[in-house]
């Protein structure tokens, strides 16, 4: 079954430490997810993600430009953030295993996202609808994201891990 993303009812979010002591927590209001989904047997099913890196949302529009920026994401040489699934794997009742390609800044690993699938429900216009919850941790230098300030009392201004969250809904087509 072909299945193509709500994006009015589907995040993708992102948490990293700031300071060592606080967390800082943004979005991405532009992406794509396109899927192939076969709820029988979900480890035929395939899904691939675009994200566009330019649309960052942390709610400080300095901080936002910083991230644009050649320190980070370099949006001007890499627009795109992309997931691409190479395999799905049950690992229990409702989770599965979600390994692809997750490639940040032009740089590509291997991620395994935590998905739990939330259901199936039928909209009041008739249309089909399927929810999924993801999460992935990532070391953010392992992309190349490696701008950092070191602090006066130790640590870091900008944590390396970072938590990415996405909740999405998708409606059945055809």
């Amino acid at each position: 079954m072909s299945w193509v993303l709500d994006p009015v009812h589907s995040s993708v979010e992102f948490a990293v430490k700031h300071m060592v002591i606080a967390t800082v927590k943004g979005r991405f209001t532009r992406f794509e997810v396109d899927g192939v989904f076969d709820l029988d047997d979900p480890e035929r099913s395939t899904v691939e993600a675009r994200i566009d890196a330019a649309s960052v949302d942390t709610r400080d529009p300095q901080r936002d430009g910083h991230l644009r920026s050649p320190d980070f994401f370099d949006v001007e040489q890499h627009p795109w953030i992309t997931f691409r699934s190479r395999r799905i794997e049950r690992s229990g009742d409702g989770s599965y295993a979600v390994v692809g390609d997750l490639t940040i800044r032009g740089v590509t690993r291997e991620v395994v996202l935590e998905a739990t699938f939330a259901g199936l429900a039928k909209d009041p216009w008739g249309s089909q609808r399927a929810g999924v919850a993801a999460e992935t941790s990532v070391n953010r230098k392992d992309f190349g994201l490696t701008w950092n300030v070191p602090l006066e009392a130790g640590g870091l201004l900008v944590g390396d891990n970072v938590k990415i969250s996405l909740d999405v809904e998708f409606v059945k087509q055809g």
